[in-house]
C-alpha cells in the first residue's frame, strides 16, 4: 500500500513522523499539495498525528490507476459547488437561517430527508422562479479542484453524474458548462412564474440517488468497481455504497466513517491523487 499525504501547508517535519510511523520506504512528490509514501504500512498513531497536522491521509493500494474506472457519481450542494441552494433561496424570502439548520439536520441523518426537504421548499412558495437562475450567477461557485478532477476523469474517458436532491434549474446548467455525461435532480413546481413551494415527480432522494447510479451504471455496462463516489451528506450514503472507491468531501462525521476516504483539508482534485 502506499500513504497518501495531502494538505495546503506540509511540514517536513509531519512527512519524516509520518514516513517512520508508516515503515515506508521513501518518499515522492505528486503535487506541492501531496506527497506518496512509498510501502507504507497501517499505525494506530496515523490518524491522529494527519489530525493534529491538519493533513489529509489515504491508504491506496499501489495498482490502483484512474484509467480502470469508468464512472464518477457525485453530490452537487458542498461538494461539487461550495453552496446548499435551497438555503440560498430561501435567503431571498428571509428564511435562511431556519432552512440552513434544518438542512443541517438532514445532512447529519438526524432527521428523514423526505421530510426536511418537504419543510424547506414550502417556504420558498411565493418566490419568484427567476432566483434560481440569480442563485446560479451571483452566489454559485464550485468547490476548489472541480475543474480540474472533472477535466481530468473527461481524459481518462470517465463518464460523469452528478446526482443530487438540489433543483434541475442549477444541475442543466452545470451539466452545459462542465460537459457532464448525467444529471439527476429534483424539478420544482412553477405556477405564473411562482415556485409554489411543492416538487414535481419523485423526490431525489437517498433512494433515489442510489437507483440512479445503478441505472446509469447498468444501462453502460459498468462494475461497481469501477465506479468512483463523492459525497458529504448522510443522503449520499447509499450511492456511494455502490462505488468501489467512495471519497467523504469535506463531510458529516457519519459519511467520513462509512467512506473509502476522506478529504477534509484539500479541494476536489485531492481525489485525483488516490489514483496513480
Amino acid at each position: 500500500m502506499h500513504l497518501i499525504i495531502q494538505g495546503g501547508d506540509i511540514a517536513t517535519r509531519d512527512l519524516k513522523h509520518l514516513a517512520k510511523l508508516s515503515g515506508a520506504s521513501r518518499i515522492e512528490r505528486i503535487t506541492p499539495e501531496a506527497f506518496r509514501l512509498c510501502d507504507a504500512h497501517a499505525s494506530d498513531d496515523i490518524a491522529a498525528s494527519c489530525e493534529r497536522a491538519r493533513l489529509d491521509y489515504a491508504f491506496v493500494p499501489e495498482t490502483r490507476r484512474l484509467a480502470d474506472f469508468r464512472l464518477l457519481a457525485m453530490d452537487m450542494d458542498s461538494t461539487l459547488i461550495t453552496i446548499e441552494t435551497v438555503d440560498e433561496l430561501a435567503d431571498m424570502v428571509g428564511f435562511k437561517p431556519e432552512v440552513a439548520a434544518i438542512t443541517a439536520q438532514a445532512m447529519r441523518g438526524e432527521i428523514e430527508y423526505d421530510e426536511s426537504l418537504e419543510r424547506r421548499v414550502a417556504l420558498l412558495e411565493g418566490l419568484d422562479e427567476g432566483a434560481l437562475d440569480r442563485v446560479y450567477d451571483e452566489r454559485l461557485k464550485l468547490s476548489p479542484g472541480a475543474e480540474r478532477l472533472l477535466a481530468t476523469a473527461r481524459r481518462a474517458g470517465i463518464r460523469i453524474l452528478l446526482i443530487s436532491g438540489g433543483f434541475t434549474r442549477i444541475t442543466e446548467r452545470l451539466q452545459a458548462r462542465l460537459g457532464l455525461d448525467h444529471t439527476h435532480a429534483n424539478t420544482l413546481e412553477v405556477d405564473g412564474g411562482k415556485l409554489t413551494g411543492r416538487l414535481l415527480g419523485r423526490t431525489v432522494n437517498a433512494d433515489a440517488k442510489r437507483d440512479e447510479l445503478v441505472r446509469v451504471r447498468d444501462a453502460s455496462g459498468i462494475q461497481r468497481g469501477q465506479i468512483i463516489a463523492i459525497g458529504d451528506g448522510a443522503n449520499d450514503l447509499r450511492f456511494m455504497a455502490e462505488a468501489g472507491v467512495s471519497v467523504a468531501y469535506h463531510a458529516k462525521p457519519i459519511v467520513r466513517s462509512a467512506a473509502t476516504h476522506a478529504l477534509d483539508y484539500v479541494g476536489l482534485d485531492g481525489v485525483l491523487n488516490l489514483f496513480d
